[in-house]
């Protein structure tokens, strides 16, 4: 527990708090006691959700679920008040540290303490399934382990067995490693075998450390859990036979939480450890090579120095989503809220809304850089990449796909087009990658060269800049891939960047990116010039009226927690005249993804809220709090003065830039694509016409008339 901060209630429904528990995306759970002295966790929504009425639907039905569940091993709901400013859920206390804190501090079980874990959990899955629901995220953090067994909690996403659901634009329904392959494929449509699907992957988790499926990526995690077998190795032999039936692909093959609770019985009473589990901290097992380039001796891709402003949150959610329609959006104070009427929108010839599934099936290991998006060639075409597809080009008219390049799938947008050139990227293999500019009319590959498999290329005025395979020099290439240039690269970790249309180098000393100070470099030819000296964890931005511009950290320091934003709390300004990096402060930290468009950084945090700072003054112009969750980086209409952003579902919305007042919204699509919840968003223009991207649809839209199909 840790002490109330400020902004605390120091009570809540009459339950005076004590201090803090836990914090994650959706809430604050505080200690508080009641009058009579007894000990309830609390947990309060977040204030932007209070405001979201289907959040507020989400939270009734955990409310109502977590109350038909009485057992020894789950904790009760005492009181509660979904309609309440901030709705709020008080449950019996029970002091105990969850699974996963104590696999992390002491290492895996003994066998009997396996077996009384395996035993309480059976018990708790036969009651909450004789309630008629299904738990869905049954996961190491959701289970504490108390001195008289282990307690199931969060029934967040618990959904009655009978199928009943809601509706709804996204919502967290499950931890990759713990789901059941079911829940993966449709999840709408589990039953109660799923919790026992889970319930094997945790009793992995707890007697070695890991789950059974553990890769890399969610994306690569979910297709172990659906195709491949799980790894046991470390699991008690008087363990496996359990395990392996609770893991089995097949549903109906699983057994009930009754007869888990005899073979859980007939495993010995033994303080055992497996002799695969000596040590006091889990020890990482075996798997398969990464599916993602790798490079120099360390056998990995290097993480990249600096993230631009588009920062992507991976959260996996799978749900079903409503029919696209325009929404009526609260009316601003302003009355300078612009209307759709007062303008026509200048659209691509022949442009009228449309919509493609980009997917279709093919093999070969993808190339995930979780960046797949889209770029645009004036007002005729795209360039698409993303999960489960190649490279394709898409008429901005009406969304016809002209051709598709590549054997692989590309979890990746192309670098950019210029010169009738649209450029991508390739792996030949796991160790190594290259450039390719493909003819943008016909997808025909024009040139190629091997570059660094550490870091990306980027355009710049005068050509393409990348890193040599060695990652030695920097190369320049023209239009027709004739190199243009080298330059030195520092013993140092360096990146290729394109600030203003310059060529630059971002380099930092140090084993790992972002840990050292970091350089500011002018490329050219034969030459690598220092230009200035930025904070640690700087965050490269653009360019303010030529001169580059960058968010100073908070803070520097290594955080590790799910969902951890860095704060921000000055921009600096590097003036190429006299090389000196000016420091404008912000009001106060800011956190979120940050993107610079037109002179404004947009923050944009993955609960919704928006915030526009004037990039010259650091001035705060506005901030709004919306109801969509992990909205997109935005995009800005100087013809309509609106921010446009898109969530993975598809849902759009369209803020005022002067005063972010929300001009319009829309409900999801239909069925966005099975890669909705692990890709990130993208929406830009084309004209004036709107093109977003969810999953592995991309669509266009009428700023006029956005809900119409």
């Amino acid at each position: 527990m840790t002490p109330l901060s400020t902004g605390d209630p120091e009570s809540i429904g009459g339950y005076t708090l004590l201090g803090r528990l836990g914090s994650g995306g959706m809430g604050v759970v505080y200690l508080g006691v009641s009058a009579s002295g007894r000990q309830v966790a609390v947990k309060l929504v977040h204030g932007p959700y209070a405001q979201e009425e289907e959040f507020r639907t989400r939270f009734r039905q955990e409310i109502a679920a977590a109350r038909k569940v009485s057992g020894a091993f789950t904790a009760p709901v005492l009181d509660a008040d979904p309609d309440a400013e901030r709705p709020w859920m008080a449950t019996l206390y029970v002091p105990g540290r969850s699974l996963a804190e104590v696999v992390a501090k002491d290492g895996p079980l003994s066998l009997r303490q396996l077996r009384a874990l395996g035993l309480g959990l059976a018990e708790a899955l036969r009651d909450i399934h004789r309630a008629g629901l299904v738990h869905r995220d049954l996961k190491p953090g959701n289970v504490l382990m108390t001195e008289d067994g282990p307690r199931v909690i969060d029934f967040g996403i618990s959904r009655a067995a009978d199928h009943q659901h809601l509706t709804m634009t996204g919502n967290m329904i499950g931890t990759p490693p713990f789901m059941s392959p079911e829940q993966l494929a449709s999840p709408r449509d589990v039953t109660p075998a799923s919790d026992v699907f889970s319930l094997g992957s945790l009793l992995v988790f707890a007697a070695v450390g890991t789950s059974p499926f553990d890769a890399d990526t969610p994306y690569m995690t979910g297709y172990q859990v659906m195709y491949e077998p799980p790894d046991l190795d470390g699991v008690p032999a008087e363990l496996v036979d359990a395990v392996r039936r609770c893991l089995d692909k097949d549903p109906a093959a699983r057994p009930e939480p009754a007869a888990l609770h005899r073979l859980f019985q007939a495993l010995p009473e033994s303080d055992a450890v497996a002799p695969a589990k000596t040590g006091t901290s889990p020890r990482p097992r075996p798997r398969p090579a990464p599916t993602t380039s790798v490079t120099g001796p360390a056998g990995r891709r290097r993480p990249r120095l600096l993230l631009t402003g588009l920062g992507a949150a991976l959260a996996v959610t799978l749900v079903g989503v409503g029919v696209a329609a325009v929404e009526s959006a609260p009316s601003p104070a302003s009355s300078s809220k612009p209307t759709a009427t007062a303008r026509t929108a200048s659209l691509p010839d022949g442009w009228r809304p449309w919509r493609t599934a980009l997917r279709y099936d093919m093999k070969g290991i993808p190339l995930e850089y979780n960046t797949p998006g889209c770029v645009a060639q004036g007002s005729t075409a795209l360039f698409c990449g993303g999960t489960g597809i190649t490279v394709a080009r898409v008429d901005a008219a009406s969304g016809h796909v002209a051709w598709r390049a590549g054997t692989r799938p590309t979890e990746v947008r192309p670098i950019g087009v210029r010169d009738g050139l649209v450029y991508v990227y390739e792996e030949p293999d796991q160790t190594s990658r290259r450039v390719v500019a493909l003819d943008a009319a016909t997808g025909h590959r024009r040139w190629q060269h091997d570059i660094s498999a550490s870091e990306d290329a980027v355009l710049y005025d005068g050509g393409l800049l990348t890193l040599s395979p060695d990652s030695s020099s920097f190369v320049a290439y023209g239009p027709a891939g004739k190199e243009l240039w080298q330059a030195p690269a520092l013993d140092e970790i360096c990146t290729p960047s394109a600030l203003g249309g310059r060529p630059y180098a971002l380099c930092s000393t140090g084993s790992e990116p972002g840990q050292a100070p970091i350089d500011l470099m002018k490329l050219g030819p034969g030459s690598l010039t220092e230009t200035a000296t930025l904070p640690k964890k700087a965050l490269s931005l653009g360019t303010v009226d030529g001169q580059p511009l960058f968010l100073a950290p908070q803070t520097a320091k290594d955080v590790y927690d799910s969902g951890y934003q860095r704060p921000y709390n000055a921009l600096l300004r590097v003036n190429l005249e006299t090389n000196q990096v000016e420091r404008t402060a912000l009001a106060r930290p800011l956190t979120g993804a940050a993107t610079l468009v037109d002179g404004v950084v947009y923050f944009v945090r993955s609960d919704g809220t928006v915030t526009a700072v004037s990039a010259h003054s650091g001035r705060r112009l506005w901030q709004r709090t919306t109801d969509m969750e992990s909205l997109s980086a935005p995009v800005v209409s100087t013809t309509y003065k609106r921010v446009y952003f898109a969530n993975r579902f598809g849902r759009l919305l369209a803020l005022d830039s002067r005063t972010g007042a929300v001009v319009w919204r829309t409900s999801a699509l239909a069925n966005p694509g099975d890669q909705a919840q692990d890709s990130p968003p993208q929406v830009l223009l084309v004209k004036d016409a709107i093109v977003a991207m969810a999953g592995d649809t991309v669509f266009s839209r009428s700023p006029d008339d956005p809900g119409r199909q």
